[in-house]
């Protein structure tokens, strides 16, 4: 799969790293990347968790075998 944001998509991601890169408080950058490990490990899970998930519908919808 190939991510493409739209324009106003792209804009915004644009501008939040900006205002990040323009932040000189430790506290609030050192807050963000907590918020930001977080928000990543959620992610990978939620993501391995729905590709098992497919890949077993697959594996019934195709008449093979799979277990989860």
């Amino acid at each position: 799969m190939v991510v493409e944001p739209s324009l106003s998509e792209q804009f915004v991601l644009e501008r939040s790293i900006r205002e990040i890169e323009d932040c000189n408080n430790i506290d609030v950058l050192s807050q963000l990347c907590v918020a930001m490990a977080k928000a990543q490990w959620h992610q990978a899970r939620l993501l391995k968790q729905a590709v098992g998930h497919i890949a077993l519908l697959d594996a019934v919808l195709s008449g093979g075998e799979q277990k989860p």
